[in-house]
């Protein structure tokens, strides 16, 4: 699928997953670091979950764009594996078929305060 939109992913039936796409400067951060956050601020051992969210496109994944961030990725589960009360169950994938969401979904958060 060339385009896939927001109100096709939520349906579960793309393959899709939904993401947050981040531009870092690795001056500034290390992409250590941003694993690190991601997670502190998820919990990665709900399989296809995510709080109240359901489906496999709430699955817990990282997308990589090199193998450095592939292998920081894998060590760092590696590394926390014995820290959670489950198993992680987060996936790590090369990043492929990206798609970039609709106007009304970007800065949700600050369109929507709750």
């Amino acid at each position: 699928m060339a385009h896939t939109s927001y109100k096709e992913v939520c349906t579960g039936e793309t393959e899709h997953a939904e993401v947050v796409k981040l531009t870092f400067d690795p001056k500034k951060i290390s992409y250590e670091k941003i694993i690190e956050y991601f997670f502190e601020f998820h919990d990665p051992t709900t399989l296809n979950r995510q709080g109240p969210d359901i489906g496999t496109q709430y699955r817990s994944e990282i997308f990589y764009n090199n193998d450095e961030q592939k292998n920081i990725s894998l060590s760092m589960i590696e590394k926390l594996d014995n820290k959670f009360n489950s198993k992680i169950t987060t996936k790590v994938s090369k990043i492929k078929n990206y798609t970039k969401a609709e106007d009304y979904h970007q800065k949700y958060l600050e369109k929507n305060r709750f």
